[in-house]
């Protein structure tokens, strides 16, 4: 007979999501799903809205990325109003708008390893329940925990002073930026107090990446191999092949290195991009139309950049990029644990590219906003922190937006993130009599390497049915409607 499974909720992720996990006779794992239990139907209730809107109101997904939605969301509306696909904006505007997505991509990054990751890392995936968690670091390491709140602070005072807010901000509209930013706020970024300068933040950003590649040195098994699997990787990048996370062109590499996909404007997005659906679920899986459902799914996020960059634009971060791919000699990093370290070369480069964003004297003056003729189509495509996400957008002659699709972060990543948990599930409870909690911890820590933001990722196109089941006192069915 074969047995279920079930982890609900799983922990210390963004979002409502649930595990199963069916077992055969001899207890050996046949299956693993994870399902999302969430929906949220943003891309059907945001018709008919004006398109200038949409920048604002799609950021409302969730409290955690706002930031990226509401740039993803504003690119794709700077093509509506004619001024061009991420580098036709003003300097002001292109570079106010990178300072902000910088400080997402750093205080979003920080929050997910020290407040939801490095617990597991600190005290084990078999520690009781009730100190993985950022009040059990702060007991075990105070400095640690220290450097997780006022690194995410700093990145948060950085969305708010480029958007208005920390979260939900308005600066980013049609065309460009609604504001600069004041003599005061870049001198407080630049030369604050301790702990809250940039200096303070690059030296922090490197002693967490020290604290990681300590951990990994006495951990490598565990880290090399934990739920790793072979896949393909995409992103945008730069046209040099640099890492630009907030413009660039689509790039995919196969498990093996080989570039699949490359230079491609990511308007034309649907020539290369299916998304198929499965019944549980309400997330979608995303392929390569040219490699077909079997073999086209790809990771997107913090490894799969490091995988299809040629090269980090900023000099630390460029460092440690080189011991990062000498690890895998060239070769691309298939490790699911390895995220956490890519994630944290991000951090150092977010932290350096604010820095040099800082010191530019555009961000303090010069035209705000840019519009050209009006097109009825545009989408949007950014690199949020969890990954490659894509806005698209159409209008009518009224202004009113007709169809909106988003492909988020956390959604390309459905088909690893699924078999990262069966991998996880094998080397755990294959054959085990017994199932215990650092058992089921352990299929969580795989899925917490991607960081999903679950929310953001349950979207519909299209309308969702409706399915009423009406029952007797003997649970027999009478009745049963769909619409």
């Amino acid at each position: 007979m074969s047995k279920k499974i079930t982890i609900d909720p799983v922990t210390r992720v963004e979002g409502h999501g649930k595990v199963t996990i069916y077992l055969d006779e001899d207890n050996n794992v046949k299956e693993s799903r994870l399902h999302i239990v969430e929906f949220r139907g943003f891309e059907r209730f945001i018709q008919g809205r004006p398109y200038w809107e949409a920048p604002v109101l799609v950021q409302r997904l969730c409290g955690i990325c706002p930031v990226s939605h509401h740039l993803a969301a504003a690119k794709a509306i700077d093509v509506i109003v004619g001024a061009g696909t991420g580098d036709g904006l003003t300097p002001t505007a292109d570079k106010m708008r990178r300072l902000m997505h910088y400080g997402q991509i750093f205080q979003s990054h920080v929050l997910h390893f020290f407040h939801l990751a490095s617990p597991d890392l600190l005290f084990g995936l078999d520690a009781v329940p009730e100190i993985r968690n950022i009040i059990g670091i702060a007991k075990e390491n105070k400095h640690l925990a220290v450097m997780g709140i006022m690194m995410r602070k700093y990145g948060q005072e950085i969305i708010k002073a480029t958007s208005g807010k920390k979260i939900h901000g308005t600066g980013a509209i049609p065309g460009g930026i609604n504001k600069h930013l004041t003599i005061t706020e870049r001198d407080s970024f630049l030369n604050g107090k301790e702990g809250q300068n940039i200096d303070q933040m690059i030296a922090w950003s490197i002693e967490a990446l020290d604290f990681l590649k300590e951990y990994h040195k006495n951990n490598k098994s565990f880290i090399d191999t934990f739920a790793s699997f072979p896949s393909n990787h995409l992103s945008i990048v730069r046209d040099d092949g640099a890492m630009d996370l907030y413009h660039g062109k689509i790039r995919a590499v196969d498990t093996n290195g080989k570039v699949v996909i490359n230079g491609i404007d990511y308007q034309n997005y649907t020539d290369i991009i299916v998304e198929g659906v499965k019944k549980w679920t309400y997330m979608k899986f995303p392929y390569l139309k040219d490699l077909g459902k079997e073999k086209g799914w790809y990771r997107v996020g913090p490894l799969a950049r490091m995988n299809t960059c040629d090269f980090i634009p900023s000099e630390l971060a460029q460092k440690e990029f080189e011991v990062f791919k000498h690890y895998t000699k060239g070769k691309p990093n298939n490790s699911t644990m390895h995220y956490h370290w890519a994630r944290l070369i991000e951090v150092l480069h977010a932290a350096e590219m604010m820095k040099e964003l800082l010191n530019d004297p555009d961000i303090l003056t010069g035209e705000l906003v840019i519009k050209g003729k009006k097109q009825y189509e545009g989408v949007g495509v950014i690199e949020a922190p969890r990954g490659t996400l894509f806005h698209h957008y159409k209008i009518d002659n009224n202004d009113q937006i007709t169809m909106a699709n988003l492909i988020v972060s956390t959604t390309n990543n459905n088909d690893p993130m699924n078999m990262a948990v069966n991998a996880a599930a094998k080397e755990m409870m294959n054959g085990q009599a017994q199932i215990t909690e650092p058992m089921m911890n352990a299929v969580e820590v795989a899925i917490r390497a991607y960081d999903p933001c679950l929310s953001c990722a349950t979207h519909a196109l299209g309308q969702m049915p409706l399915e009423l089941t009406l029952k007797d006192i003997n649970n027999n069915i009478i009745d049963k409607k769909r619409t």
